[in-house]
């Protein structure tokens, strides 16, 4: 079985695939391993109860990219901690998709890279949408950004930017979006271009919780006016969205700078020390 689980970690690497190995470090079961994807599981921990939960908090943590250690009782119950089940996930990069291929785009394009997003830059207009103007870009697409968005794999991680300033493509792409289950949408523009691009898409019959969705203007309030500016302001509001927080100044703080993280997302050194531990308990099986 365990031949069988690296042989499946190994083909879901090479062909970046999301998977998360989970190792049982401590308790009933110790060594035992569960290889999960989004589709199916391979091996046990030791029996089916303790099995489901462990795949069920496999898939949760793989979704958001996640790796730490979580802690069940024997047959799986919540709020124990006999069994202690260190899950690493392996999931391909996140997705950004920039539309509009303006100066802003490519400012966007390269704190994206810089993020660790695989960047797509789409704009329907060929002579802006080139590959001397995004060098940074994984991927460069000459397509109406509603048509290509429609077919774009998006997920609960992909960060979409709307930055055309023109509602012929502006309005149908965010319409688009919020079919999507991306978790971040932002729109660039004036208050004036929001309103009325808002007007736009209620006349296309977008309900206002749906609205909701929509970073626009985009990014952060901290004055920025230069295309790299801008980048950043955008750059710290989609941070900010995906851990919760407001955005402000740490100094007018107070309190701890980092909010207490669940047992699912250890520190480095713990990390460290439940790898070495599953892979000690891999050797002795």
């Amino acid at each position: 079985m365990v031949v069988s689980i690296l042989e499946r970690w190994h083909a879901a690497l090479v062909g970046q695939s999301p998977v998360a190995i989970a190792t049982v470090i401590q308790g009933p079961g110790t060594g035992g391993k569960v290889l999960v994807s989004p589709e199916d599981h391979v091996g046990s921990a030791g029996n089916e109860d303790l099995d489901r939960a462990i795949i069920e908090g496999a898939r949760a943590m793989l979704e958001g990219g996640k790796t730490g250690t979580a802690h069940y009782g024997p047959r799986g119950q919540r709020r124990m901690e006999d069994v202690a089940v260190f899950i690493q996930s392996f999931a391909p990069p996140p997705k950004m998709y920039v539309f509009g291929a303006i100066d802003f785009a490519s400012a966007v394009a390269r704190i994206g890279k810089f993020m660790g997003y695989r960047v797509t830059v789409c704009d329907a207009r060929a002579v802006f949408a080139t590959r001397d103007r995004f060098p940074s870009a994984d991927e460069i697409v000459v397509a109406w950004p509603d048509e290509f968005l429609k077919t774009a794999e998006v997920d609960k991680r992909t960060v979409i930017c709307v930055l055309t300033h023109d509602p012929k493509f502006d309005v149908p792409v965010l319409k688009a979006a919020l079919e999507t289950p991306a978790g971040y949408i932002g729109a660039m523009g004036s208050r004036r271009t929001h309103d009325n691009r808002t007007a736009r898409l209620k006349e296309e019959g977008i309900t206002d919780e749906e609205l909701a969705r929509i970073s626009s203007p985009v990014g952060l309030d901290i004055g920025s006016r230069t295309p790299e500016e801008t980048a950043v302001a955008i750059a710290g509001e989609i941070i900010a969205q995906r851990t919760g927080h407001s955005g402000g100044r740490l100094a007018e703080r107070s309190g701890p700078i980092h909010a207490q993280e669940p047992d699912t997302a250890t520190s480095p050194d713990a990390r460290d020390a439940e790898r070495s531990a599953a892979e000690a308990a891999v050797r002795e099986r």
